[in-house]
């Protein structure tokens, strides 16, 4: 879109001027901003089963999105139904440039933070807490915009006080602050993002072929078993001739070796592994010292601690049984925010690699013709980024959708 030049003072706009299209568009852009992204927040906060670490991350993306609908927009889409000029004093201008900036550097530090997380999950499993907001994510989400403030201070502290200023323009006025603030918002941390995504899927796709059913082993580390092999204690064999508690894996597949007795006294500790490879260390068993309590050879001794040790059993395969269902449920959640968020990178690149790709070539290629209407394309092309997340979530959680749809029918 071409800039209208003024007749008489600045805010002296011929009516033939105005763009109503953006005017429109920009509006219902605004709307379906807030409206999307407050869902997203709400869906994270009042929903138990979305309140997982990786959200937590969505919704300070959520609030990137949200503040630059409420304090971006409405200057840029005025600007825009005015056909390109602005008629308000530089200093909004520099506000407005300011916020811009940081707003968009915290949309894609957020990606990128969100992928250190996600790596970290990966890596080292054992260490990473998926239902609890920890002091990690707590730093990088503050390191996101504490960092994002940084990168567009510089505007706001007079960088873009130039001599011979155009007020009818509102512009970044500095070449040099606009490969800078590129390089800082985009062409640095996508690399590190991509690179980071592509290591967490190559290790999820070797958790996977290592996850698959295989012969139990037993060596020197002790007896590693499989998600799905039930531990169990032989009935008619409790404790042999020395009163060691004799110990057998019963593998569900017919195919797998035998079973393999494991003596009590001495033994390495047992662990179980998960699907996605992460490893689950077995609760101690409380029955044990009733196991030895009762190797005596009096029958109603026996009797006794027979039934302490149904009992026993029966409690720890209950309480194992638990936690094997709620880090299943967790892994799941972790699959399907790994599904989503791939996608919210790509379109994240497809949406705003035109907007950076065309600043920097304005600034470094003064001999290319680059016009005010593609700058207008590309910028509002970066803005519709910020209402297509929420539609993301959306169709690719059924979590989300679920509770978007609770919310939506006020439903409780």
């Amino acid at each position: 879109m071409e800039n209208v030049t003024p007749s008489g003072s600045p805010g002296d706009t011929s009516l033939m001027g105005y763009n109503y299209l953006a005017l429109v568009l920009g509006i219902v852009l605004i709307l379906v901003i807030i409206l999307g992204n407050i869902l997203v927040c709400l869906s994270v906060l009042t929903e138990r089963s979305l309140k997982t670490a990786t959200n937590y991350f969505i919704i300070s993306l959520a609030v990137a999105d949200l503040l630059l609908a409420v304090l971006v927009l409405p200057l840029y889409v005025y600007s825009e139904f005015l056909g390109g000029i602005w008629t308000l004093s530089t200093s909004i201008c520099d506000a407005l440039m300011t916020m811009d900036v940081m707003l968009c550097t915290a949309s894609i530090l957020n990606l990128c933070a969100i992928s250190v997380d996600r790596y970290i999950a990966v890596v080292v499993p054992l260490r990473y807490n998926r239902n609890q907001f920890s002091v990690r994510q707590l730093a990088l989400i503050t390191a996101t915009w504490v960092l994002s403030l940084g990168v567009a201070s510089p505007v706001i502290f007079g960088l873009n006080q130039v001599p011979n200023r155009d007020p009818t323009v509102c512009k970044l006025e500095d070449d040099r602050f606009v490969v800078y603030s590129s390089i800082c918002s985009f062409f640095v941390p996508c690399p590190v993002m991509l690179f980071l995504y592509y290591w967490m899927f190559r290790g999820l796709r070797r958790w996977s072929s290592r996850s698959r059913p295989r012969s139990h082993r037993v060596g020197r580390r002790g007896l590693s078993l499989h998600l799905g092999s039930a531990l169990r204690r032989a009935k008619d064999a409790s404790t042999d001739s020395r009163g060691k508690v004799v110990f057998t894996v019963s593998p569900l597949s017919p195919t797998s070796p035998s079973t393999f007795p494991t003596t009590a006294p001495g033994a390495a500790p047992l662990t179980e592994r998960n699907q996605d490879g992460t490893a689950m260390a077995a609760d101690s068993d409380p029955m044990t010292t009733q196991m030895d309590s009762a190797s005596n050879g009096e029958n109603t001794g026996a009797r006794e601690g027979s039934s302490r040790r149904e009992n026993g059993r029966k409690r720890s395969t209950i309480k194992r049984g638990r936690r094997t269902s709620k880090t299943s449920r967790v892994s799941g959640r972790e699959r399907k925010a790994m599904r989503v968020l791939p996608v919210v990178v790509g379109v994240f690149l497809a949406c705003w690699t035109p907007f950076f790709t065309v600043h920097v070539t304005k600034v470094l290629c003064r001999s290319c013709d680059i016009g005010p209407t593609l700058i207008s394309v590309v910028t509002w092309l970066g803005y519709v980024n910020s209402a297509v997340n929420p539609i993301i979530y959306t169709v690719f959680n059924t979590e989300f959708r679920n509770v978007f749809h609770k919310l939506l029918c006020c439903r409780t």
